[in-house]
């Protein structure tokens, strides 16, 4: 795969700054296609298809609140999010896999991994958390794992969040400024700044060894928030057949049976919450 350079000014022939995405268009398509998710969770169901979608990137390329999209017209039961916590030391003496196995759908399931087993080739790489000798292993063993879960009939995305040095800066001191987002801005966050092209090297390491025909990288340009949520959600949708016009429900609701005997007890017995708004 060719390394991206995420430094690098726009290609000669293509608009190195484009017109805002309106608030307005940008809530229409949202909602456009927050439908066609809802059609692709039905065929999944379906046809009993175990989906797997991983987010890497940066801190604050936007990972999260795509996801955050994705899952907000779901049902939690079928598309459930796994972003794990720091390993304990017992999880730590496993298989470096092996935590992240436990997530794996089940038939008729889609996981959404806010980062993945990728972080040994990130985070561990760059702030040493692990070996040199782990390291090399992880990129042996990845795409052979990778191949075995293809070989699972387990349908694995990968996408990488491309944000710039400058915007990223900006968005963490946007968080470092708002009382609301403070908590966003980690220690771990500083260190990912001050060492960009250490990350940058540890990317670029990371999808020459795990690009492969089974399970590819698809980099989604995250200098806009707005245009990133909708380019990934489309294409997210392109990858599967879905049914794009399912039959139209024939639900309706049943008459309610009635008890004409029963007396409920007065209103005044039961604590309301007080009605400030």
């Amino acid at each position: 795969m060719n390394k991206i350079d995420e430094n690098q000014p726009a290609a000669p022939g293509t608009k190195k700054k484009r017109k805002k995405l309106s608030q307005k268009h940008y809530e229409k398509e949202l909602a456009r296609l927050q439908v066609e998710l809802s059609k692709l969770q039905e065929w999944v169901v379906e046809h009993g298809r175990k989906v797997v979608v991983i987010f890497e990137g940066r801190d604050a390329a936007g990972k999260g609140g795509t996801i955050a999209r994705i899952t907000a017209r779901l049902n939690p039961r079928v598309c459930r999010v796994a972003a794990l916590a720091k390993p304990t030391d017992r999880e730590q003496s496993q298989w470096y896999f092996q935590r992240y196995v436990a997530h794996l759908p089940s038939a008729g399931e889609i996981v959404l991994f806010d980062r993945s087993w990728y972080n040994r080739a990130g985070v561990d790489r760059v702030m040493g958390f692990c070996t040199e000798e782990e390291y090399r292993e992880f990129l042996r063993s990845c795409p052979e794992f990778e191949r075995m879960l293809a070989r699972s009939d387990i349908r694995l995305i990968k996408y990488w969040f491309s944000v710039s040095a400058k915007e990223q800066e900006r968005r963490f001191r946007n968080r470092i400024k708002d009382p609301l987002k403070s908590w966003k801005f980690s220690d771990m966050d500083r260190q990912s700044y001050m060492k960009w092209d250490e990350y940058s090297h540890a990317k670029d390491e990371m999808m020459n060894y795990t690009d492969i025909k089974q399970a590819p990288w698809y980099v989604v340009p995250s200098d806009s928030k707005r245009r990133a949520r909708l380019n990934c959600i489309t294409h997210l949708l392109s990858l599967f057949p879905y049914d794009k016009d399912p039959p139209t429900s024939k639900t309706s609701l049943p008459d309610r049976e009635t008890d004409a005997g029963y007396v409920r007890p007065p209103m005044d017995d039961q604590r309301f919450i007080p009605e400030v708004y």
